[in-house]
């Protein structure tokens, strides 16, 4: 049942175009915080509203249900790569920049944490699983794709390779063996500075195997 008391308020008055770009990621994040604690399968739409302190009809007319919530919480992660990959002077710095901004999503405690509860809740929920991989990996593997056959259109990246392959090696390289090893807790979260090395790194031995000097 909706809160009649909160509804009251969210007629007050619409907020300004920024401030409502700020409400949706507070309840993004209000939402991925009960999630990691609750598991999808006891995470429900109130607990969201009452933690976040808005009406069920705001959380609807957002995300039109539960599953949208969690589909949103997904693409937000992506939406920043492809603003990247979007406007590209420098394969090399570009690559980096990607890298940097994608690294630092994956190899955060919660998301990490985050990939864990969804393969745990696999077996239950296979089309939650589907609803992930569509929207984040297999999204960013399709920006990564289209970024590579620019650059092989413009003469800048080798033709005959396929590009859903280039990305798909460049995504491997990227992890490595060492966000296995984050993921197991067996080392920790890295600092900005290793980061951008890594991802750095990772750029240039890339590039060595596949740009056409």
């Amino acid at each position: 049942m909706i809160n009649s008391s909160n509804t009251m308020n969210i007629k007050c008055g619409r907020p300004a175009k920024g401030c409502e770009k700020l409400s949706k990621e507070r309840l993004l994040e209000t939402a991925r915080q009960l999630l990691l604690a609750n598991s999808y399968a006891n995470l429900t739409l109130d607990m969201v509203a009452k933690e976040a302190k808005v009406s069920l009809r705001t959380l609807y007319n957002l995300f039109d249900g539960k599953e949208g919530l969690f589909r949103a919480l997904v693409k937000c992660d992506t939406d920043a790569l492809e603003n990247i990959l979007s406007d590209c002077d420098n394969c090399t710095d570009t690559l980096s920049h990607f890298g940097c901004v994608y690294l630092k999503n994956v190899t955060q405690p919660e998301i990490i944490r985050l990939r864990a509860v969804l393969l745990a809740e696999a077996p239950r929920f296979p089309e939650l699983v589907t609803e992930f991989y569509g929207h984040g990996p297999a999204n960013t593997l399709r920006l990564l794709a289209e970024f590579f056959r620019r650059k092989q259109s413009e003469g800048v990246i080798a033709a005959e390779l396929d590009a859903t392959f280039l990305a798909d090696q460049y995504l491997s390289l990227l992890r490595g063996e060492r966000y296995y090893r984050l993921q197991l807790g067996l080392e920790l979260t890295p600092a900005p500075e290793t980061i951008k090395l890594w991802a750095s790194e990772a750029a240039e031995l890339f590039l060595k195997g596949c740009i056409i000097r």
